[in-house]
């Protein structure tokens, strides 16, 4: 069967770089199958999550805001953050969620408000899906 080579890389770091059978990942528009031999496509991804199929299992990473551009042999995915749902520490997330919410409480600047919102979206991306997931 074919296989793509998924690569998903943050300011950071590179967080996965494996060949994989189909990637799910969430578009402007909803979610996008990508098989292999995929047309080739750049398009934005938002917050959300990203599903992997690979060896007949699903892994899941939580994932921000970036670009995919996808062919028919490879999947890249440049972003403001991706964690693998296994590295997702739930408590810190809920405290990162709280101190957003009490950021954004605060009479703050346009780029200071920008900054507390996406952090806000961070957190309750990697919520929603350990939450989902890992319980």
């Amino acid at each position: 069967m074919a296989t793509l080579k998924l690569e998903i890389v943050t300011p950071e770091a590179r967080i996965y770089s494996e060949e994989v059978d189909i990637v799910t990942l969430p578009g402007l528009e909803g979610e996008m199958g990508i098989f292999p031999m995929h047309i080739p496509l750049m398009t934005q991804i938002t917050h959300g999550e990203i599903v992997v199929r690979k060896g007949g299992q699903d892994h899941f990473l939580a994932v921000g805001e970036g670009f995919v551009e996808i062919t028919g042999e490879r999947v890249a995915i440049l972003t403001d953050m991706a964690i693998r749902a296994d590295h997702i520490d739930e408590a810190r997330a809920e405290e990162a969620r709280k101190q957003a919410e009490a950021r954004l409480a605060q009479k703050l600047g346009d780029e200071e408000t920008a900054v507390a919102q996406a952090a806000l979206m961070h957190s309750l991306t990697q919520l929603g899906l350990k939450r989902r997931h890992h319980r």
